[in-house]
């Protein structure tokens, strides 16, 4: 009987000795990330006066958030992994993830005109354009954002009829709100159901992305950060046409963390979600250094840091690029840098992943800094991570 009590308590003692050494790793290699990703991002918000900011990171397929700063200058209230914040452009992946979604679903083919679920467009140029050309801003030349004097649907068809390219769809990329906002628009007519509930009600829970939304309800609103303009005035987001499809999302570093997971393939989701995430990130243009999926930007890896500032650059958003069309498209790549930058007047975001690394980073900030900033610190970031799990 004491041998039994004996052997029993080696078992208890070493089990428990088994976790405090696991437990002590992980806190280890917890610290060991959190300097590095402080090394990087506080010097980054004392050099631009940024309030608040959310970093996640995604490392050998394991999370982390760090919070830094506060959510409001007036409250004072603290960044928290429950924090709001805008992530502007961000949002067309999930418009992206929505219409690859519908393709799979049968509801539309991307090699659609748009004309076929816009009938007021026929006969039109933009009519004839496609959807695959909308999710990857190469239909012809739109503008960077809806004109201000379109205040509907309505206007802003009539606006489409009259719209001349200046180019030949495919041939040049030109960044625009009003193209992927306007794929956005027709997934969501072509599923029949409003847009911003098919992502609310839809794919954030399927995604898990408990604290995220297009329209914030009441009840979370002392969670949404208030965001800050380059002269530090207070800012938040109105809304406009298609901007639920095109920049409309407001999410927590947690929630955007699980969405970078979810195209690493690394947690269950449902499989045609999947399927979907995935394709969306098929190579279909070059342009530039860059090389445009649905939305996304990828770039082969290794990449430097001088391709991804060329890539990201504030130029590249309005000044046209000769694009290539790939042919066949180039399938979801491994050893791939891919990347979206988002912006509004008082947020700025930027969000980088390579699969095969199976490493990744979310930025969410309450003040719009400069993207190339953005880009570096999470380049050095994302350079410590993949070193380490090689």
């Amino acid at each position: 009987m004491k041998l039994k009590a004996v052997s029993l308590m080696a078992t208890v003692v070493f089990a428990l000795s088994a976790t405090a050494l696991t437990s002590r790793a992980a806190s280890d290699t917890e610290g060991a990330i959190k300097s590095v990703v402080d090394s990087s991002i506080e010097p980054l918000m004392a050099k631009h006066h940024v309030p608040g900011m959310a970093v996640g990171i995604i490392a050998d397929g394991k999370t982390y958030v760090f919070d830094y700063g506060v959510a409001s200058v007036q409250t004072g209230k603290p960044v928290t992994q429950h924090t709001l914040f805008e992530i502007g452009s961000v949002s067309k992946t999930f418009t992206a993830a929505l219409a690859a979604y519908a393709q799979l679903s049968g509801r539309l083919k991307l090699s659609d005109e748009t004309q076929k679920y816009l009938p007021s467009l026929r006969g039109s140029a933009f009519g004839k354009v496609s959807l695959l050309n909308l999710g990857t801003h190469t239909p012809g030349g739109l503008p960077l954002q809806v004109p201000d004097d379109i205040h509907d649907n309505a206007q802003l068809l009539q606006y489409f009829n009259a719209w001349k390219p200046a180019y030949a769809p495919g041939t040049y990329r030109t960044y625009a709100n009003p193209g992927i906002g306007t794929l956005g628009l027709i997934t969501a007519k072509s599923m029949g159901q409003n847009f911003a509930s098919l992502i609310e009600q839809h794919m954030f829970p399927a995604l898990g992305m408990t604290n995220s939304y297009i329209h914030v309800p009441a009840a979370k609103m002392s969670d949404y950060a208030q965001g800050y303009t380059k002269d530090g005035a207070p800012i938040r987001m109105k809304g406009g046409v298609l901007a639920d499809e095109a920049y409309g999302v407001r999410t927590t570093a947690p929630d955007m963390v699980r969405f970078v997971q979810a195209n690493m393939n690394l947690i269950d989701v449902d499989r045609k979600l999947q399927h979907a995430i995935t394709a969306t990130h098929t190579g279909y243009f070059k342009a530039g250094v860059l090389t445009q999926d649905l939305v996304w930007e990828q770039y082969a890896y290794p990449v430097t840091l001088d391709t991804l500032h060329e890539g990201n650059a504030p130029a590249v958003a309005v000044t046209p690029i000769p694009a290539t069309a790939i042919e066949p498209p180039l399938p979801p790549q491994q050893n791939v840098w891919i990347n979206k930058t988002g912006s509004t007047n008082g947020f700025g975001t930027y969000v980088a992943f390579i699969p095969q690394q199976r490493v990744g980073i979310v930025l969410l900030a309450n003040k719009n800094f400069p993207i190339e900033d953005r880009v570096s610190a999470a380049y050095r970031i994302m350079s410590a991570l993949a070193a380490s799990t090689q």
